[in-house]
């Protein structure tokens, strides 16, 4: 059996479990994100890690963090593996926007200890291994885990993420001309906010009254732009009717590994204008517009450029970039392989 920790449940733990159960035993175990509920936490998970230890073969965790450490350490005393798949904030020091495991001190000490002990680091980008980061002038250029443990010799293997192309996929519905959607939870914090690039989103909409934007995550955000549309988590069903009847995808992140919103939009067939940061411009490749630097005037031109083009073909393009390139198939091929699963 297969042990699973993660600091909170999302649509990707999902898809991992749903490629993984067919072929293995996998426990999904959730820990927290509260700082006041951390010492509860890690007695809590102490003995879920040791009433399932007789029958764990191997332990996985998403994200390396507080809630790996322990995991780690059990697989070391009883000689188990322990694959961790970094995913973005684990390999990343951002001061200056309030991210990255490596700005508080005991979280840092705790992402270190994990990477430095498990057995196998799988990130979703190679961004997450290495980076000189060049998008936001303010922050550190030296980004990624071997910049950041510089004496890391953990084995590393990049699997990006995979998208099931059979459900997110073009409808062939019309869609607005100069409609934007982006999707991110917990922008309702100023900080988060910024992260996902929410603030070149607001300029760029307070200057462009005529275009519409659509901000899908958090029902809490608040924007002043009367040409913004707030709307809370929806179901999957509902978020591809929605990136269906827009134009162009936002991921406009001061940080990111894998967006998995972006791949998902890409497939039904939304145009991606993104930042130059972390897997965004591997995904993107020559068929949106990539921000080399967080500039409201470079992104202002480089849409008005952009839209010139035959954007029907390039819909088509851009869907089938995500089926060709990153497909469900292709990640679980590798995560199977990678948790030595394939027969």
């Amino acid at each position: 059996m297969i042990l699973y920790t993660f600091p909170v449940h999302t649509s990707f733990i999902d898809r991992d479990l749903e490629m993984i159960q067919p072929v293995a035993e996998i426990k999904p175990l959730e820990f927290t994100q509260s700082p006041v509920k951390l010492p509860l936490f890690f007695i809590l998970q102490f003995f879920q890690l040791l009433w399932y230890s007789p029958k764990t073969t191997q332990y996985l965790c998403f994200f390396g963090g507080y809630h790996s450490v322990l995991p780690v350490w059990f697989g070391k005393v009883f000689g188990k593996n322990c694959t961790i798949q970094a995913g973005g904030t684990d390999c990343i020091n951002m001061p200056e926007i309030g991210y990255g495991n490596f700005r508080k001190k005991w979280l840092r000490k705790a992402t270190v200890y994990s990477f430095k002990n498990c057995s196998l680091i799988l990130p979703v980008a190679e961004a997450l291994v290495k980076q000189d980061y060049s998008y936001d002038s303010r922050i550190s250029s030296k980004q990624g885990l071997l910049n950041l443990i510089p004496d890391l010799t953990t084995p590393i293997e990049v699997i990006p993420n995979g998208f099931d192309t059979n459900f997110w996929k073009d409808l062939g519905k019309t869609r607005k001309s100069f409609s934007f959607i982006s999707v991110a939870t917990g922008t309702s914090n100023p900080s988060r906010a910024i992260v996902k690039g929410y603030d070149l989103i607001e300029k760029l909409a307070s200057i462009h009254p005529n275009w519409t934007f659509t901000l899908v995550g958090d029902s809490e955000y608040i924007s002043l732009n009367p040409n913004v549309q707030v709307l809370g988590k929806m179901h999957p069903k509902e978020l591809q009717e929605l990136y269906n009847s827009h134009q162009f995808y936002l991921q406009l992140s001061t940080s990111e590994g894998f967006p998995n919103a972006l791949g998902e939009a890409m497939s039904c067939g939304c145009i991606p204008i993104g930042s130059a940061v972390g897997a965004i411009p591997e995904i993107v490749g020559d068929s949106g517009v990539i921000l080399k630097k967080k500039n409201l005037d470079l992104l202002e031109s480089a849409i008005q450029d952009f839209a010139k083009q035959d954007l029907n073909s390039l819909s088509q393009k851009v869907s089938q970039r995500i089926q060709q390139l990153f497909n469900f198939e292709k990640r679980k091929k590798a995560l199977l392989k990678a948790l030595d699963l394939v027969s």
